[in-house]
Order: structure tokens, then sequence, then C-alpha cells
């Protein structure tokens, strides 16, 4: 999850409920047991998809045009073709992580980059997207049961996950730390910086994972590292203020985000590091996430090597300045985060 960008200027009256939603991004990208209503778009049928549409600033709307390409949607499984439609998910209940995924300024749409993405690789397929919201855990459980085709919601590639899922990568994957803007400590990319320190991490996640080996590392040289966990962004970022933590680790993007949210107030954070989210020596990776063996994984990478090809994948990161995080092309079940640390 997450990554090693600066992200630009975003719009400045953003919502209260947005504003909270911004909490959530390193929550949720890498939990409850409820689906939200499930949006359909037309992308499919007009050729072009809105990035961007109500995203209260996290993103400058932009237009793209994308039309089916029938060498690509020939790949597609019979039955999927025949239905017509992507059942897309993405889990941000209860309260979104911006920039990526969350409701959109008129309380009602699902919007960010990673639907966004899915609505334009849909579009290749020549499909109809129909994105359904839900918990972390239960975006799983969806494409476990077949409820929905392919997750676009952060997922990091895992060999772990790997057992159960086929992978089409479109994204670096970079975690990072947030602390208090006046904190003086700093991650400096060794896990040693974090003896003695309380930090707190989404269950769940790959960040965990990773952070508890650390934590086993430390007691091994007979130090301390306390992890903490919150249920919701807003009691993350009220214990980080208070001091109960000294420092959170989540979603770059997530984080770069929230960092421009309260950059002029009391409760002011920054980035204290970044790691990838594959661990030591390997480039992390995010991925639209299928059932194994489902068949999709080749068509979508196809897919959004179209896109890369073509431009519109350039123009979605430009839109909600995620281009650092671009990767060159899209890889069927590329290298992920190893077993000893997954």
């Amino acid at each position: 999850m997450a990554t090693h960008f600066t992200r630009r200027s975003l719009i400045r009256g953003i919502t209260a409920a947005t504003a909270v939603a911004s909490l959530a991004t390193g929550l949720a990208a890498c939990g409850g047991n409820s689906d939200a209503a499930t949006s359909t778009d037309s992308a499919a049928k007009t050729g072009e998809v809105v990035i961007g549409k109500v995203s209260n600033g996290a993103a400058r709307q932009t237009s793209i045009k994308v039309s089916e390409v029938k060498s690509i949607s020939a790949e597609l499984p019979a039955a999927l073709k025949k239905s017509g439609k992507l059942e897309i998910g993405i889990g941000a209940l209860p309260a979104g992580f911006p920039p990526l995924a969350y409701v959109g300024s008129d309380q009602k749409t699902l919007t960010g980059a990673e639907p966004d993405f899915g609505r334009l690789v849909a579009a290749v397929l020549g499909l109809q997207p129909e994105v359904k919201n839900s918990t972390w855990e239960n975006l799983f459980v969806g494409i476990d049961s077949g409820k929905v085709d392919v997750a676009f919601s952060n997922v990091t590639d895992t060999e772990e996950r790997k057992k159960k899922y086929e992978f089409a990568s479109y994204r670096q994957d970079n975690l990072a730390f947030v602390v208090p803007k006046k904190s003086t400590w700093n991650f400096d990319g060794n896990y040693e910086n974090l003896a003695g320190k309380t930090v707190s991490v989404s269950s769940g996640t790959n960040q965990e994972k990773i952070l508890l080996e650390w934590k086993a590392k430390l007691a091994k040289k007979g130090k301390k590292l306390t992890v903490k966990y919150f249920q919701d962004s807003n009691s993350v970022y009220l214990a980080l203020s208070s001091g109960k933590i000294n420092a959170y680790l989540g979603p770059n993007p997530g984080i770069a985000y929230h960092n421009r949210q309260v950059a002029n107030t009391p409760n002011a954070t920054r980035t204290a590091g970044t790691y990838s989210g594959a661990g030591a020596g390997l480039q992390g990776l995010i991925a639209a996430t299928a059932k194994k063996d489902s068949g999709l994984a080749k068509p979508l990478a196809d897919a959004i090597n179209h896109l890369i090809k073509n431009g519109q994948y350039a123009e979605w990161l430009k839109a909600y300045n995620l281009s650092n995080e671009a990767v060159a092309k899209s890889e069927v079940n590329p290298p992920g985060l190893p077993l000893d640390n997954s």
C-alpha cells in the first residue's frame, strides 16, 4: 500500500464529512460487515470515463476517452462476457480513504482513484462497471463468493494472497509513517529506530505484517515496540495528537493527502519516512485482484497495458496527483510481499 511522492495542493473547500473520511486513508488500504449500495456507470456505452467526478478536490476532474478493445475483451471468460457487467469491489467502508476511494461531495457517488481506474478498465473490456463498496474484510468475502469479479481497492500483491487470488498490477505500493508535525522522530528506513515507540497500524493489512515482523526482531534484541489498534481513523489521529501513540503506519497516498488537509491546523502532521509495501529489497505493487483461476488476470493486465500505452493511464494518475506511483507495465502475478513477511 502507499508511495514516495508529493501531492500538489488539494481544494480548500472540503466538507466536514470528507475531511473525516480523509483520515481513514491508511486504515482501509490494505474493515465491519455491510455493503454499500452499488453504483452503475455508463462508460462502456459512452466511450468516456469522467475521472475525479464529485471528488471534492482530491482530483482534477478529467474526461478520458476510452473504448472497448475487441481483441482484449475476447479474452474474458465466457460467462463474464455474456453478463456484460464487471462487478468491481471496493473496501472503503465505513469512512473511505481519500484520495483512493470514498463517497463524493454528492454524498452518494463512490469516487476516488481506485473506482475510477476500475471504470477505465471496464471500458476497455467493453463491460458495464458496477461498483460495490464494502468493508475491507468483506471485500475478500465478495471475491471468494463471486459477488464481485475484481477488486480495485489498494490491494497489495503478496505471495500469501496468491494462494487464493490472482493479480494484475497497476500502481506502486509504498507505506509511510505519519507523526505530529512537531515530532522530531524519523524512520530513516531503519526498523531499529522504532525501539521504545508506540505505533498504530490497521489489522489485517500488509503493513501490520511488516510492523509485527519488526517488533519480533526488536524483541530478540531485548528492545520493545508497542503496537496499538484502533477501530477508525478518527481514533488513530486523536491518539496521535494526544501523544498516546508516536506514529501511525499506513499507505502513503492517504497519509500525504491527510498531511495536506491538516497542514494549517493545530493537529498538523508530517511524513516521517516511507517503506516499500513488499518489504526490503522489493518494490511493492498494488494490483487488481480476482479469484485464483478465474481467468481474469490476463485480460485485466492487457486492458491496463492498453491504457498505459495509449496515455489514459497517465491522465488518470495525473488527475489524482499520483504520477509518481506509475508502473511501466501491468504484470500478471508479479513477485509480491514474501511469505516470510506476508
